[in-house]
């Protein structure tokens, strides 16, 4: 019997780099949605509809990975919010509350925990780069905005690439386009499905769960856990990184 894909990728011998690539997705994990609801206010929704549009936008861009699509984020964005906006009675055009809310994204915000986590990385020599099923163009906007831009080495999206993460392949093109392995590459997002399918893929998975959550069973376990960004330097500096012994590592308070 042949075992699962991510066990396949931790067989051997590894020579590991020094240091580990950082990849970090963007959506939800350094950008703060929650100024999102507000926007779905002012035009006549719900709070709620932030939380539905999010999970919407996901839902349909893993449809169209599945078909071998290669959807562009904003536009599965827009049509999301396109139909659940039609089930209220907004305060305006339907396509100008559309607008009004995708203006929304060029506006947001980095978590607290992220300007101090990259500066952390940077002067510990890290190398770290940004991996989003969205465009480079506002994972750019969003660091620059707070001026990180010069802790991340390099901006990547699977959008004309790959399929949406968790597909195996959108976590292999940066590992092909750096030169690394993808066991010397540790993926840090705050989405199980996203650590799960890294971990698939031959890296190693680090879940951000700021909300005090459960991790859904049903996904791989995590490599580490953390509470927030600025414990990664410390946990990807602890053994169980090297794979060396099994189970789930969460960073010291």
């Amino acid at each position: 019997m042949s075992l699962p894909r991510h066990e396949v990728a931790f067989c051997g011998k590894r020579d590991h780099v020094q240091q580990p690539v950082i990849v970090l997705d963007v959506n939800e994990t350094l950008s703060d949605l929650r100024p999102l609801a507000e926007r779905f206010v002012e035009v006549g929704a719900d709070p709620g509809a932030s939380d539905l549009w999010f999970a919407a936008t996901l839902r349909d861009g893993f449809a169209l990975s599945i078909a071998d699509v290669r959807p562009v984020f904003a536009d599965v964005a827009r049509e999301a919010a396109r139909t659940l906006l039609s089930r209220w009675r907004l305060d305006r055009p339907l396509d100008d509350a559309v607008e009004h809310v995708m203006a929304g994204l060029r506006d947001l915000s980095l978590h607290p925990d992220v300007a101090p986590a990259l500066r952390r990385l940077s002067a510990h020599g890290f190398r770290t780069v940004t991996l989003s099923n969205g465009s480079t163009s506002l994972a750019h906007r969003l660091l620059e905005r707070a001026g990180l831009l010069e802790h991340v080495q390099q901006l990547f999206s699977v959008e004309e690439q790959t399929a949406w993460k968790p597909a195996s392949a959108a976590y292999g093109y940066p590992a092909a386009q750096l030169g690394v392995a993808p066991w010397d590459m540790v993926l840090a997002a705050c989405h199980p499905w996203d650590v799960d399918g890294a971990i698939r893929a031959g890296l190693r998975g680090v879940w951000v769960n700021r909300a005090g959550a459960a991790y859904p069973g049903t996904f791989t376990s995590p490599t580490a856990t953390v509470t927030d960004l600025t414990q990664l330097l410390d946990v990807v500096a602890e053994p169980i990184l090297d794979d060396q012994a099994p189970g789930v590592r969460s960073a010291r308070p």
